[in-house]
């Protein structure tokens, strides 16, 4: 649980930006997503492997 305290005189959208960059430094929403739906191992480094050969392709030296 995120706490976060409100200092004095401090506005409640300054307040609501502070958690809202806390909640997406812990990095809950993709813990989130990732869950949802199960990716067996082998597919999970396959696609690892596909995305580095295509980043290579599309820009990598020649």
């Amino acid at each position: 649980m995120l706490i976060i305290n409100i200092k004095e005189e401090e506005s409640i959208d300054r307040a609501l930006k502070r958690y809202k960059r806390k909640f997406r430094d812990t990095k809950t929403i993709m813990e989130l997503r990732n869950r949802k739906n199960f990716e067996k191992p082998s597919v999970k480094r396959r696609n690892l492997i596909l995305g580095a050969k295509y980043r290579m392709e599309k820009f990598g030296t020649a």
